[in-house]
């Protein structure tokens, strides 16, 4: 049996634990396991994507994605259709740019393909290099702001003002005392630390909504929905569009940062760095998760990518592929359970969005404040992503503050060629718009 766990996973019966590792899975499962909520609640937005088959794309990606992480790259992680991605391809690619979700299914197919050619070559160490650390950071934290802005929005708790723009929505609705419920249960949850502390707080938020009259849950056990509607479902006309080439690149650099931010910060913390600093296994870890999205785009879901949430099953011990094996095989029976996940109201996911925004915000503790090069630009592309309701125009309007403002104070030579090109195409766009 050693043997064979060896071969697979990367399993060391002299170093690791069968039952470590399968509860492992099971807690990192359970931490990531909302986004089977989360996904069809976003995706709900546009109107002619099924829910359910939405929810099946998302635990088909998982699946996919996960067992490519335990069986290729033989690495603890598990992975799923990414938070701050999906709200990309929803409110800012098919809500705000007018495109089909075809369209934004399209170019997650090139991001994947892309993804996968630069993780065979040196271009995306180039790529991921040229981007300086302070805007990187700064684009996951401008994402948490976003999606927990989009949150509190769906619960009701912000609401639109002709005067301000937004201000701030009724307290006094049910929708709106059971999201303030959610968050407290989740929040207190998350503080003490409780394995699956957000999953279990949606549960329960749920479960409260039934008396509510807020929750609507017919069934629990289910066969999934078929992904038909969904598959292979791409619209290459506009594909030689600037529009194109700016969602292509802005899901490209989400999810680059995103997946080696995620990979790095993991594989510290569970021992996977050698003497010299490198983290063994991270091409195949990267190839990994580029295949889960190219694969992923197939099936109708939005961009997989690795979870930060493997970090709690690093920490109870998982080291191998038995470990996202497992996180796979609980995302499998989790099929069988579409009802249940469906029916979970927008009070609940919204809480959900609010703390997993929080915990997005933890990169903008390392941004120079004091150096108002670094700090003005990574300002503007964190608080641009909720105020302009578009991850990329943050992005975009990031790039060119940082490198308009280093090239007027002296620091030119210090500007990659790459974050130049960028920012000529990025003004290019808006002219053009």
């Amino acid at each position: 049996m050693a043997p064979f766990l060896q071969k697979l996973f990367g399993f060391d019966p002299q170093k690791n634990s069968v039952r470590t590792e399968v509860l492992a899975g099971i807690t990192t499962f359970l931490t990531m396991a909302y986004i089977l909520a989360v996904n069809p609640s976003i995706f709900s937005n546009i109107a002619d994507m099924p829910n359910g088959a939405v929810f099946t794309a998302t635990a088909l990606a998982a699946i996919i994605g996960t067992l490519v992480m335990s069986l290729y790259a033989k690495k603890p992680f598990g992975l799923a259709p990414g938070m701050g991605l999906n709200a990309f391809f929803v409110f800012t690619v098919c809500l705000g740019m007018g495109y089909s979700w075809q369209f934004a299914l399209t170019a997650i197919f090139i991001e994947g393909v892309i993804f996968i050619i630069l993780s065979l070559t040196k271009v995306r160490e180039l790529i991921v290099n040229s981007i300086p650390a302070s805007l990187k950071k700064a684009i996951g934290a401008g994402i948490g702001l976003y999606i927990a802005f989009i949150g509190l929005q769906n619960a009701g708790i912000i609401a639109n003002d002709d005067a301000t723009l937004v201000t701030l929505g009724s307290l006094k609705s049910a929708n709106s005392l059971l999201f303030i419920a959610g968050l407290l249960v989740t929040a207190v949850l998350v503080a003490l630390k409780v394995r699956g502390g957000i999953l279990i707080g949606m549960l329960v938020t749920t479960l409260v909504g039934i008396p509510l009259g807020i929750t609507q849950l017919s069934a629990v056990i289910a066969l999934p929905d078929s992904v038909a509607p969904l598959f292979v479902k791409f619209e290459w006309s506009s594909i030689f569009s600037l529009d194109m080439l700016v969602v292509v690149l802005t899901f490209l650099f989400i999810d680059m940062f995103d997946t080696i931010g995620t990979l790095v910060g993991v594989s510290v913390k569970s021992g996977m760095v050698d003497k010299d600093g490198k983290i063994e296994g991270i091409d195949r870890m990267l190839m990994a998760d580029a295949v889960a999205t190219t694969a992923g785009a197939c099936i109708g879901a939005s961009t997989t990518t690795t979870y930060i949430e493997s970090a709690s099953g690093v920490a109870e011990g998982g080291r191998t592929g038995l470990t996202s094996f497992v996180i796979a095989l609980c995302f499998a029976v989790a099929l069988l359970f579409s009802p249940l996940f469906l029916a979970i109201p927008s009070a609940a996911t919204g809480a959900v969005l609010v703390v997993v925004g929080v915990m997005m915000m933890s990169p903008v503790r390392d941004i120079d404040w004091d150096n108002y090069r670094e700090a003005i630009p990574a300002f503007i592309t964190a608080v641009m992503m909720p105020l302009s309701y578009s991850i990329a125009h943050g992005i975009m309007l990031g790039v060119i503050t940082y490198v308009i403002l280093n090239c007027v104070t002296g620091k030119w030579k210090e500007v990659s060629l790459t974050m130049k090109i960028l920012a000529v195409l990025f003004v290019l766009r808006y002219a053009l718009m």
